[in-house]
């Protein structure tokens, strides 16, 4: 019952943010230029699913974008988008060592990661999170894999934006079948990424809940000190 409400609910925003794209003058243009062969499952069963979508704006905002702050924030925007489009089903909890994603309450941990890692070097950035369990991940797969999100400054303004999923090994293939997980979970997810995607063109992110890479506050004439160049964060 749960899938095919979930599947339902982002068939309608995707639909939604699609629309909205055309009735308002947004600031960005998404388009999704994810390969049609967009999740591929191993012989061992390991599944790697990747949609990625180019973001056109003025130079202006992209440079105004491009910072560690809000690669922290893109991160965020993902896990908000995902309650947003379920309707609050599902949710993210954030611990100093984990992030959950459960079904309404903590026992209900759909997949469980570590916390996010980061790289912003030049042109190319990064956040990522490895994947520890959870009720989606079968047991042999615990402890393997990741989600991550990449961006891509292509131009002055334009950036390509990847949501990868790799090395995940699917409690419902194991338990099921392949074919059940690709018309379920992993339909549900290429829908809810590409709207993701899409709604990504209103430049609008979310505040981090958590703002590791925050730029420090200035604080009267007492200049604030220097942010080193993030590298990966544990």
């Amino acid at each position: 019952m749960v899938a095919p409400l979930i599947a339902a609910l982002a068939a309608v925003i995707g639909f939604l943010v699609a629309w909205r794209s055309r009735r308002r003058r947004l600031p960005a243009r998404t388009v999704i230029v994810s390969p049609g062969e967009s999740a591929v499952i191993a012989r061992d069963g390991a599944v790697r699913s990747v949609q990625s979508a180019v973001l056109t704006t003025t130079s202006e905002s992209l440079d105004r974008l491009w910072n560690p702050t809000n690669l922290e924030n893109l991160g965020r925007t993902y896990w908000a988008f995902l309650s947003k489009v379920t309707l609050g089903f599902i949710r993210v909890i954030y611990t100093e060592h984990s992030r959950r994603v459960v079904f309404l309450f903590r026992p209900f941990t759909l997949l469980r990661f570590e916390p996010p890692e980061y790289v912003l070097d030049g042109d190319h950035g990064a956040v990522k999170w490895r994947i520890r369990d959870g009720l989606l991940v079968a047991r042999t797969g615990r402890g393997c894999g990741y989600l991550a999100l990449y961006v891509e400054r292509e131009s002055a303004s334009q950036v390509r934006i990847q949501v990868e999923v790799a090395n995940f090994y699917p409690a419902i293939a194991a338990g099921f079948s392949i074919l059940v997980y690709e018309m379920t979970q992993s339909a549900i997810h290429v829908l809810v990424t590409h709207a993701f995607l899409r709604s990504l063109a209103t430049l609008e992110l979310e505040e981090s809940k958590v703002g590791t890479l925050r730029a420090p506050e200035t604080n009267g004439d007492v200049p604030a000190a220097p942010e080193p160049a993030p590298t990966t964060q544990p």
